[in-house]
């Protein structure tokens, strides 16, 4: 298995961690953003999106980090991190959901804007990046993980961009759930650290 990868996105950090965290063997490919790698015919020609990351197995290419999660979960029978059952995939996947909608236009957006420079409103995107972690620090309340009574990939998949959103000057010191939950995930054996950019309210 290679993950195609970048150290500053956190979508590759997702897929990156799960991997390390059901002990899956990958080989780690960093592909050179800055240079445009990912826009190469030769990469475009494995995932027509040119983003990464990308997971490359038995001559399969696996695009979308929740993607490769669900497709590594699947291929390796880890039904503690996937659960088999409807309901329990349901509630895996709603957070899947979140983490591609308001997680990435929240958080995401907000450190997109210091790092990158990204032309979107500051303002109204640290303001949906304390909308959703206002409620999933009411998700947590009396709970260890955020979709089942052990961690999911539901969990890696919020973590990433929660864990630097100070990146997007979003201040985490109120979410007192939120961070006990990052301390958890990153105690799991397996944790690979997320980079960290001195940008934002980490300057």
């Amino acid at each position: 298995m290679k993950l195609y990868f970048h150290p500053i996105s956190g979508h590759a950090h997702r897929a990156q961690l799960f991997l390390s965290l059901i002990g899956a063997d990958v080989d780690i490919v960093t592909v050179d953003l800055a240079k445009g790698e990912h826009k190469s015919a030769e990469y475009l020609a494995k995932n027509r999106f040119g983003q990464v990351p990308l997971l490359e197995d038995d001559g399969e290419f696996i695009a979308d980090s929740n993607a490769i999660m669900v497709y590594a979960a699947k291929k390796f029978g880890r039904t503690d991190w996937l659960p088999a059952d409807p309901i329990g995939g349901a509630r895996v996947q709603r957070w899947l959901s979140v983490a591609a909608g308001q997680i990435a236009f929240g958080p995401g957006a907000a450190r997109l804007v210091t790092i990158f420079k990204a032309g979107f409103n500051p303002e109204e995107v640290i303001a949906r990046a304390h909308a959703i972690l206002t409620v999933i620090e009411a998700e947590l309340e009396g709970r260890d993980w955020i979709a089942a009574d052990h961690p999911t990939i539901a969990d890696v998949a919020l973590y990433s961009y929660i864990a630097r959103a100070p990146e997007g000057n979003v201040d985490l010191s109120s979410y007192a759930n939120v961070n006990n939950w990052l301390g958890r995930i990153e105690a799991l054996p397996g944790f690979v650290e997320f980079g960290k950019t001195a940008v934002g309210l980490n300057a």
